[in-house]
């Protein structure tokens, strides 16, 4: 179905509004996933695929995805890193069926036609048939039948593909602002601390709007504002990327700020002064970047995102699983150099973040609840206008600009 086809069908599915208001029907319809496989995961964008760190030594790959496509991502002998589609040339199988692994080529266990690591075809049983008799076509050639390749870049760390040969540069993609916040947290060899992965029941596109809303954030969760590492009160800002698509919220605890009047006058559920921790260590960190700020969640359109949260330190990759259901991929990492003790606190504060963590369990909730909530108003809009209607950076974070930016560069790649 094309485009026009897509709208003679659903002529009610239109976006009359400007980027304040968002129509719940983007949440819902099935045609809307499609296309955004097509124009924003296989379109002109980076998306995230896994660490360098995950695949250190040669004839190293691991599985990912690229929105709903299987892919397979490897360092070969010459230690160059190569991703392509996990599916094998012959009947569409998987190519590599495991999470992870070393091999010198990989080979799909249909029928056992085999790729070398930069994803070509080298290999297929009984090609010249058996006793003369069968076999392919004796002028068939094995690299027309290569599954599909993607553009590798790599920053800080991060491997970035992309299947357009037309997408910017990671730099000039990522822009230098939001480079540099990478290059802020990353700055160093990174160790991989841990793994998991959550599903949530709600469309892709709201968790990724609520990672970018700094306005829920010490609404929300209760544990972030009673034990003051996060109020909107504090300083902090938001900066948005010039096309929108990407962003960065930080703040600094400060105590001073974090008694804000605001906060009581409002009489939230989350202003609470009589809780105590058992361990009160959990909240203890120390100020590793040099520049205080202790909380900074960035990023990446259209499915990446790199948190510091005090000491604790993650990449989250977001997955569409269906027009309802979202995959969240959770990677915890560290430094090589860190030491015992900063290793331990690492540990201890990443259960702040996660599926039962005391600051984001909430997330994995709200975004089903809104996928529900909307159930019958697909004609409606929500409104998001927290900071005005514009698209800015800000020194404040009582705003949903970035939310904006998101549905501005969403806007621009599917041509709603």
């Amino acid at each position: 179905m094309n485009k026009l086809e897509f709208e003679n069908n659903h002529t009610s599915l239109k976006w009359d509004e400007d980027t304040s208001h968002i129509p719940y029907w983007v949440y819902q319809h099935p045609e809307i996933l499609r296309q955004e496989q097509e124009k924003i995961y296989q379109g002109p964008t980076w998306g995230y695929l896994c660490l360098e760190a995950e695949i250190p030594n040669a004839g190293d790959y691991i599985t990912t995805f690229v929105g709903e496509m299987p892919v397979v991502v490897t360092r070969d002998q010459d230690g160059e890193i190569y991703a392509f589609e996990n599916r094998c040339a012959h009947r569409g199988a998987l190519i590599a069926i495991t999470d992870s692994g070393n091999a010198s080529e990989l080979t799909c266990v249909y029928h056992a036609w085999s790729y070398d690591l930069s994803g070509s075809l080298k290999g297929i049983a009984f090609q010249n048939g058996v006793g003369g008799k069968g076999g392919m076509p004796a002028d068939f050639q094995k690299e027309h039948y290569d599954p599909r390749k993607l553009r590798v870049a790599t920053v800080c760390g991060i491997v970035f593909g992309s299947l357009d040969e037309d997408v910017p540069s990671i730099e000039d993609y990522l822009g230098e602002e939001i480079l540099g916040r990478i290059e802020r947290v990353l700055h160093k060899p990174i160790r991989v601390l841990g793994k998991f992965k959550q599903m949530l029941p709600n469309n892709w596109k709201l968790y990724f709007e609520n990672v970018k809303d700094t306005y829920h954030a010490s609404l929300l969760h209760v544990f972030f504002t009673t034990f003051k590492i996060n109020r909107l009160s504090q300083r902090g800002g938001v900066i948005v990327s010039d096309t929108g698509a990407h962003h960065v919220s930080y703040s600094v605890i400060d105590k001073k700020s974090s008694e804000s009047e605001e906060y009581q006058k409002e009489k939230l559920r989350s202003d609470k002064d009589d809780y105590r921790l058992a361990d009160p260590s959990l909240l203890e960190g120390v100020d590793e970047f040099g520049d205080g700020v202790t909380l900074q969640i960035l990023s990446v359109f259209p499915g990446f995102v790199l948190q510091q949260i005090q000491n604790s330190i993650a990449v989250r990759q977001i997955l569409p699983k269906g027009v309802e259901s979202t995959e969240l991929n959770w990677t915890y990492i560290g430094f090589e150099d860190d030491s015992a003790e900063l290793e331990e606190m690492r540990l201890k504060q990443s259960n702040l973040i996660g599926a039962s963590g005391f600051v984001s369990m909430e997330d994995g909730a709200v975004g089903g609840f809104v996928q529900r909530g909307i159930q019958c108003a697909s004609d409606q809009y929500s409104v998001v206008q927290m900071g005005g209607v514009n698209i800015e950076s800000a020194d404040y974070r009582a705003t949903e600009t970035s939310v904006r930016g998101f549905w501005h560069a969403y806007r621009s790649h599917m041509g709603l």
